[in-house]
């Protein structure tokens, strides 16, 4: 073990971000696209510029982005009964909050139970386990929702709300970009609708690998971030 870990440091101590030149291939969900990745880009753009991403759809499981047989890097988003020769870190949580227009002609700075079950709702269909896990969260909550459309990627969802009355339950972390749209406003949910887990999963083989360390430490590192946004309710108006 010892050896083991000797190899590592030495291994890391030879891999120079700032003169590597790589292509990486992995598979973010589309949730994790849209929150870490502009910030994974900024990272590398600044400490990495000859690292280059792919990214691959995330699709319905692990098992559909490559990360199983090592063809990718990595992927992110939720990973549930990994094969064994996967490594999974938990990454990050996020909650849930709604949105709507800002000058919807029912709901004003708060969201009652009684609105939430009355409003048509935009849903977003994603693959994978967030749907599931948004779903539970409503159905333990005994939580109604009145589906007047479904997308299939969050981008659709500030759209359709700024021209509708309709509301839309989206991560707090995508509806804390969407703040800045003076369209929109974002409010909690009437309920406390949890939250969801945010992992990494890579192939074993790239456990030692130092190019692939330093890009996952990077990820942790962003995440660890951006998790400190998620958890503080700062500027979401409450619900009662």
């Amino acid at each position: 073990a010892l050896a083991q870990l000797d190899e590592v440091i030495v291994q890391q101590q030879e891999f120079d971000p700032a003169r590597a030149e790589r292509l990486f291939l992995i598979a973010p969900n589309s949730y994790v696209e849209l929150v870490l990745m502009p910030a994974l880009v900024a990272r590398l753009r600044e400490q990495a510029p000859g690292i280059k991403l792919r990214m691959t759809p995330f699709g319905n499981d692990v098992a559909e982005t490559g990360v199983v047989s090592g063809s990718t890097a990595m992927a992110l988003g939720r990973v549930v009964d990994p094969p064994d020769n996967l490594v999974v870190q938990h990454l990050m949580d996020d909650g849930l909050a709604c949105i709507l227009r800002a000058d919807h002609p029912d709901v004003g700075e708060t969201l009652s139970r009684d609105q939430y079950q009355s409003l048509k709702h935009v849903n977003v269909l994603p693959p994978g386990r967030i749907r599931a896990g948004v779903f539970q969260a409503l159905e333990q909550q005994k939580l109604k929702r009145d589906v007047a459309v479904s997308v299939t990627h969050f981008l659709a969802v500030p759209e359709m709300i700024a021209v509708t009355d309709y509301c839309a339950t989206l991560p707090i972390l995508i509806c804390r970009g969407l703040q800045r749209d003076p369209r929109l406003k974002v409010l909690q949910p009437p309920v406390d609708l949890g939250t969801f887990p945010v992992e990494m999963a890579w192939h074993v083989r790239y456990r030692h690998d130092p190019a692939h360390s330093w890009l996952r430490a990077a990820i942790i590192d962003l995440a660890r971030t951006l998790s400190k946004e998620s958890v503080c309710p700062a500027n979401i108006r409450a619900g009662h």
